[in-house]
C-alpha cells in the first residue's frame, strides 16, 4: 500500500529530511512511504486565506481522487500505536492509497479538511510542521512493524 505524506512547505532543515528519509527507507514491500512537498502560497499583503486556498488546491491535486485522505489536525482523533496498526490493516484491505496531509503555517485549507476521512492528532501540542513529518513517518513505521510482528515496537 502506498502511503504519502503531502505536506505544505519545501524548505525543511536537513534533520527533517534525514529523519523522514530514514523511516521511509525502512518501509518496503507491501507498505511504502513517500513525501510530496507542496509549495507554500504567497502571503504577501496579508492575504492568508488566498495562500491557504492555493496550498489546498495543490494538496488536493496531489492527493488525487482515489486516496483515503487523512488530515493532520491538533483537534483530531488521537490514536495509540495499536489502533493505528489496526486502522492501517483495515485500509490495506480496502486497497486505496493513503494521503496524510500536513498544512502550512496557517493550517489546512477547509477543502482539504472537508475531504478527510480521518482527522488525526499527533498531540494536543502544536508541532512544527517539519517535526510533524518525522513523527508521522515514525508512527507509520512503528504501526507497520506491529502488523509484521517485528521487535521494533515494545509496548
Amino acid at each position: 500500500m502506498l502511503m504519502r505524506v503531502i505536506a505544505a512547505g519545501t524548505r525543511m532543515p536537513a534533520w527533517v529530511d534525514a529523519g523522514f528519509a530514514d523511516y521511509a527507507g525502512r518501509l518496503r514491500g507491501d507498505f511504502r512511504l513517500e513525501l510530496v512537498e507542496i509549495p507554500l502560497g504567497q502571503r504577501g499583503g496579508g492575504d492568508v486565506a488566498r495562500a491557504v486556498a492555493a496550498e489546498g488546491s495543490r494538496m488536493l491535486a496531489a492527493v488525487g481522487d482515489r486516496a483515503h485522505l487523512v488530515a493532520l489536525q491538533v483537534g483530531g482523533r488521537s490514536l495509540t500505536t495499536g489502533q493505528l496498526a489496526r486502522w492501517l490493516e483495515d485500509r490495506a484491505r480496502d486497497g486505496q492509497p493513503l494521503a496524510f496531509c500536513i498544512g502550512g503555517p496557517d493550517g489546512l485549507a477547509p477543502e482539504v479538511d472537508a475531504r478527510a476521512r480521518l482527522r488525526w492528532s499527533l498531540s494536543s501540542l502544536t508541532l512544527p510542521h517539519g517535526l510533524a513529518r518525522v513523527v508521522v513517518a515514525e508512527a507509520l513505521y512503528r504501526a507497520v512493524t506491529v502488523l509484521r510482528g517485528l521487535p521494533y515496537h515494545r509496548a
